[in-house]
């Protein structure tokens, strides 16, 4: 078997690689393939990582985004962490059915909690009686946490997700994916680096500090794969999906309380969605909305209506989802995907002053969706920055705090990911030594890391030699 590293730069497209000095642009020039994913619908972290890891759709695995609304319960699951909600066989058990000895480290791809995969680490907050959340990590085997937080310390969940994004916590799970190849030696390392995803949501495409970003993760990158390679081992480096400009957030939940849709529920003034009682409602993921309607007699009317929205490129119903292979009992009755330059927010509140106190936290489990808002310090409040070092100290005093940091300003997002991207440019990318095709789909990733693992090379690719 040939000791393989899939390094996931999260948000890395061909766009972002056109500067000759990158390290990424050097190794491909000199002796990578390149070939660009055809994205799966939708183009979200969850989604895809189980596509490639699986070979299989979401509509056979499961997974139709980064969570969904679990009918039984009458909640929203967003971000769960077991590897027992993937519904297909992943690419270590296919792996272990060719050969008994192949053994995989899983280093923060999504759900990687009680997985067969051999050495896993993956983010695991603790969160206190007192309210605290505290960094921290989950791994398999148990010890090896302890190992890695000897060597590299805590891992940096704040660095993570939320305001303070920075690389550290990229420069951390690339320093665990070494020592972790030390210590055990797997034959497959899967590596996920989300540092892009921060600045492409947060920036302009032309802003200097995506430059900078791209610079700070090739950084990462090169230092990764000199590593591998000195070891014999081999890299490929992909990408999930390309972050497009956008300018139009559609709150998709908002005009369906206008329309009598909604249910909500007041506590101390404060709203919160009853789902539940909900006639339909709507779970935003990015470009991307999940639409559970209580009686399906409205999803005609329904589907005309949404259709309408400004910013709405379709709304899949049953014949829509099977053509896109999502057609599996966790998605909505109805799908909505948006056109490139527009989202959807989760807000479904009409005056700020009601928002449940969770809407200006970090709170990835509770809202009724994904809040690319998270990622910013509010405008509007003065003095942020001292606010927050009080906050912090009041908590460490053992004072229940609320974070409330983050605004609700939908337009202070400029990029998000879900649809399919008009341009090559803006779709995920495949780079490795060994050629394939110049285009590829995201169910066969599987096979070509497979491939890589097992030797068995195929298909030449001339896109690498187009492109620089």
């Amino acid at each position: 078997m040939q000791q393989t590293a899939v390094i996931n730069v999260v948000g890395l497209t061909t766009t972002l690689l056109q500067n000759p000095d990158l390290f990424l642009h050097q190794w491909l020039k000199k002796n990578g393939h390149l070939s660009i994913i055809e994205p799966v619908l939708p183009a979200l972290t969850c989604s895809a990582q189980t596509t490639y890891l699986t070979g299989k759709w979401p509509s056979e695995h499961g997974i139709v985004g980064n969570g969904w609304y679990d009918r039984a319960d009458a909640e929203v699951k967003m971000w769960k962490q077991s590897n027992q909600l993937i519904q297909s066989p992943r690419i270590w058990d296919l792996a272990k059915n060719i050969d008994p000895n192949f053994t995989c480290a899983n280093l923060f791809w999504w759900y990687n909690m009680y997985s067969d995969a051999d050495f896993t680490v993956t983010p695991r907050p603790q969160y206190w009686a007192d309210g605290q959340k505290k960094p921290d990590s989950y791994s398999k085997p148990a010890d090896l946490r302890n190992r890695l937080q000897d060597k590299l310390g805590v891992f940096p969940l704040f660095d993570f997700w939320g305001p303070k994004t920075t690389i550290r916590s990229s420069q951390w799970i690339a320093e665990a994916s070494k020592l972790v190849y030390k210590w055990h030696n797997p034959t497959l390392t899967l590596i996920y680096l989300p540092h892009l995803d921060y600045c492409c949501q947060k920036f302009e495409p032309d802003s200097p500090k995506i430059v900078a970003a791209v610079k700070a993760i090739d950084e990462v990158c090169k230092d990764l794969i000199e590593f591998f390679e000195s070891k014999g081992v081999q890299p490929i480096v992909l990408s999930e999906y390309g972050i497009t400009k956008v300018t139009n957030p559609i709150h998709i939940n908002r005009f369906l309380r206008t329309q009598g849709y909604l249910q909500i529920r007041e506590e101390r003034g404060l709203e919160l969605l009853d789902t539940g009682e909900c006639k339909a409602f709507a779970l935003a993921d990015h470009q991307i909305a999940h639409l559970y309607v209580k009686d399906k007699n409205d999803l005609l009317e329904l589907k005309k209506v949404l259709e309408k929205i400004p910013g709405v490129a379709k709304v899949l119903d049953d014949e829509g989802k099977k053509e896109y292979r999502l057609n599996h009992e966790r998605s909505g009755d109805l799908i909505l995907v948006a056109e490139q330059d527009s989202w959807f927010t989760y807000y479904y509140w009409l005056d700020d002053s009601k928002a449940p106190d969770f809407a200006r936290t970090v709170e990835i489990h509770k809202k009724t969706g994904y809040d690319p808002v998270e990622l910013f310090l509010d405008p509007k409040k003065k003095f942020i920055l001292p606010r927050i070092i009080f906050k912090l100290i009041r908590k460490k005093l053992g004072f229940r705090t609320l974070m409330n940091v983050i605004p609700l300003d939908a337009s202070l997002v400029n990029g998000s990911h879900g649809c399919i991207p008009k341009s090559d440019g803006d779709k995920p990318i495949f780079m490795s030594k060994v050629a394939v095709a110049d285009k590829i789909e995201s169910s066969s990733v599987c096979q070509h890391i497979l491939n890589t693992v097992f030797k068995n090379h195929k298909k030449k690719s001339r896109l690498k030699e187009n492109w620089l």
